[in-house]
């Protein structure tokens, strides 16, 4: 029996969309609530997050993520 996590389904789409993503909109941010995702793609997180707000509300979760192919992996010493 699979766990639901939280925002997994938004995950699930995000990860769904990568590729296509990846190659329309490199380096910008979306944002997904359940299925449905903001038409609007974004070049600032804040912008990103104002919109989800917006549109989703406070109460309610939503994901906000950077598109990128391959994420970037960062090392802390």
């Amino acid at each position: 029996m699979e766990l639901a996590t939280p925002l997994a389904m938004e995950l699930r789409v995000f990860e769904e969309h990568r590729n296509e993503w990846s190659q329309t909109h490199p380096g910008k941010y979306v944002v997904i609530r359940g299925e449905t995702v903001l038409e609007t793609f974004f070049e600032e997180y804040a912008d990103a997050f104002r919109a989800g707000l917006e549109k989703f509300g406070a109460s309610r979760s939503f994901l906000v993520k950077q598109i990128w192919r391959d994420e970037p992996v960062y090392f802390i010493a």
